[in-house]
């Protein structure tokens, strides 16, 4: 009788342990494709490089991959503070450039020009 009590003691174990493997596993994919998150490798680096010889310079301040006005976005803050979102099809070549005229404080507000 104590090595069946044994047994489900560790089958318990067991299927508790894989349980939490599988939930933790749902939680790392539901969360795996957070836009939020920077991309990182080299051709990001090189998306990077090819965004600041267009500026000429600045500080890369945000990435995203698969933009829909390119492959590659990249943001980029000029010492003056300024920002432009520069657009790379995935040969690294310039697309598009925009200024970047978010203004995070007054997101909600309306622009009437002032």
């Amino acid at each position: 009788m104590h090595a069946r009590a044994t047994n489900i003691k560790t089958g318990l174990v067991a299927a508790v342990a894989a349980l939490l493997l599988l939930v933790g596993a749902g939680v790392a994919y539901a969360t795996g494709d957070d836009s939020s998150s920077q991309p990182t490798g080299s051709n990001i680096e090189k998306a990077k490089s090819a965004a600041l010889d267009h500026t000429n310079g600045g500080n890369v301040t945000g990435t995203e991959v698969g933009d829909e006005e390119g492959y590659y976005e990249i943001e980029v803050t000029n010492d003056d503070g300024s920002q432009a979102d520069v657009h790379l099809d995935r040969d690294f070549n310039v697309l598009t450039t925009a200024a970047d005229h978010e203004n995070h404080d007054d997101e909600d507000s309306p622009d009437d020009g002032e």
